[in-house]
């Protein structure tokens, strides 16, 4: 067991270096000017070790989003069944937003919403990444919540949704030249806005037909 153990951590070191330097490298040369050769070269290691972790280019910089996307299905598969899907997930996008100010400013140049300020492939690749996560948290909706699956899809967009106005917000006033804690600063308010008045979209009692007269 020790010996899982260990393996597994040393995994864990090796993907979090390999994104690492991919994300330096993207912030000193820009996303279209770096390749996967360059990562495995800044990392020291292997390119096809690289592949191992990462099998495309485009998953060096969507990474920790997708672990995001992971753990938000988690919150809402493991939610009490009086707590919606919101709530659960709740502390834990706040807690994203506040963190922005604690990245590293090397590091933050190589994250996603900071890259897709700057570059219109990564702007994409951020768009289809709330697609999927739209698709991933309605299935984690649907799996544990008593919905039609047009009402989980709907739920899942909508909290995709948060995530494409972080990055949006963040894409843009990256574009103004606001630092990062900055950007935090404003958009910690504003999502806390976003989730107040989706709790009160989504909340049971206007899914079921409620008008609220």
């Amino acid at each position: 067991m020790d010996g899982i153990g260990l393996r597994e951590r040393k995994k864990a070191r090796t993907r979090r270096l390999i994104a690492d330097s991919a994300a330096s490298l993207f912030a000193e040369r820009g996303y279209e000017n770096v390749s996967v050769s360059d990562v495995a070269r800044e990392a020291e290691v292997a390119e096809q070790t690289v592949y191992n972790y990462f099998p495309t280019k485009e998953q060096l910089v969507t990474d920790r989003d997708e672990q995001i996307q992971e753990r938000l299905c988690d919150l809402i598969r493991s939610r009490p069944p009086s707590v919606t899907p919101v709530a659960a997930v709740r502390d834990f996008i706040l807690e994203s937003v506040a963190g922005i100010r604690t990245i590293s400013p090397d590091l933050w140049r190589g994250e996603l919403g900071y890259l897709a300020g700057i570059s219109p492939t990564v702007y994409r690749l951020a768009l289809e990444l709330t697609d999927r996560q739209a698709a991933a948290l309605a299935d984690a909706i649907g799996d544990s919540s008593a919905v039609e699956p047009e009402i989980a899809r709907l739920q899942g967009i909508a909290l995709a949704g948060v995530f494409q106005i972080i990055i949006s917000h963040v894409a843009g006033r990256t574009r103004e030249g606001l630092g990062q804690v900055e950007i935090a600063d404003a958009l910690y308010p504003m999502v806390v806005n976003v989730l107040d008045e989706l709790e009160r979209w989504l909340s049971p009692g206007r899914l079921s037909g409620g008008t609220g007269h």
